[in-house]
């Protein structure tokens, strides 16, 4: 046998293993996608078949429970109907405008300072920045009581308006630092060449350009702002006040009475604004996230 011949066959046998690797790993990555689809899906699954069903249905345990034999949307006309959970709604929705409003603009003025402006001890502060979003939320909601006490806000919905930004805040000037650090430095110069100050030179320039770290880090205050419920619950004791986090537990859940039917409804209809939200603007996010982590 010739080297050329014994050449050939050696590459072709590294050939056929690569592909085989290949193959396998191909295989593992699809059984371990289709583990974590199914267990990612179930409870969702589980939660719409269980708000098709009335309480009759429910109580009576009959049959398969993961299917609706009589389906029924009986208990999300009654949501939608039902004033306290349009209150719940309505005060959710309130909350969560004005805190991603406050949270977005504190953010970028703060994340443009410290990315950009390059002032003494700016990268420490940044970092510090950061660190104050990894403090538990157990831990603060009780200092946090007594200034809400003082302030007079306690049992009144706009105190949320004030919490949840110290939340939100510290994160999305994280993500916004890594966007504003990974846009070119010639610009800051060229616009100060023509005499730009940098407010003009934040608004004409890096919000633009900076479009996709904004949307990240609005999605993520609204996330924050949207499904907390530790906050809420320490708060808020009406329903004339409540969010919705709150609101489904404290109304649709009486003593030992559990009505879930519409309690799932009631979690599908708080759920649709955040996975409406996410369907469209995932990429933006993502690609947000991936900045604010390799920049800064």
């Amino acid at each position: 046998m010739s080297a050329t011949t014994a050449g050939n066959l050696a590459a072709r046998k590294r050939g056929n293993s690569q592909k085989s690797q290949r193959r396998w790993a191909l295989w593992g990555s699809y059984a371990a996608l289709t583990v974590f689809v199914i267990g990612f899906l179930t409870p969702p699954y589980y939660t719409l078949m269980t708000s098709l069903k009335t309480s009759a249905e429910i109580g009576a345990e009959k049959g398969n429970p993961w299917i609706a034999h009589h389906p029924t949307l009986a208990n999300f006309w009654w949501l939608i109907t039902y004033p306290n959970f349009q209150r719940y709604y309505l005060n959710s929705v309130i909350v969560t405008i004005l805190v991603v409003a406050v949270s977005m603009v504190i953010s970028v003025l703060a994340a443009f300072s410290l990315a950009r402006m390059g002032f003494k001890g700016s990268k420490t502060l940044g970092t510090g920045v950061f660190l104050t979003y990894l403090i538990p939320q157990s831990l603060l909601f009780i200092p946090l009581f007594q200034i809400i006490g003082w302030l007079g806000l306690i049992n009144s919905f706009w105190c949320l308006v004030i919490i949840y930004p110290t939340l939100a805040v510290p994160f999305c000037t994280w993500i916004m630092i890594g966007y504003f650090g990974s846009i070119p430095k010639e610009l800051d110069e060229a616009a100060l060449i023509d005499g730009a100050g940098y407010l003009q030179m934040l608004w004409q320039i890096f919000i633009p350009v900076a479009m996709p770290g904004i949307i990240a880090a609005t999605i993520f205050a609204f996330t924050v702002s949207w499904g907390n419920f530790i906050y809420p619950l320490a708060y808020l004791y009406t329903s004339s006040q409540e969010v919705l986090t709150v609101g489904i537990v404290s109304d649709l859940i009486r003593g030992d009475v559990f009505e879930w039917g519409k309690i799932m409804a009631a979690n599908l209809l708080a759920s649709a604004p955040p996975i409406i939200i996410y369907a469209f603007l995932m990429d933006y996010y993502v690609a947000g996230l991936t900045a604010g982590a390799t920049k800064g």
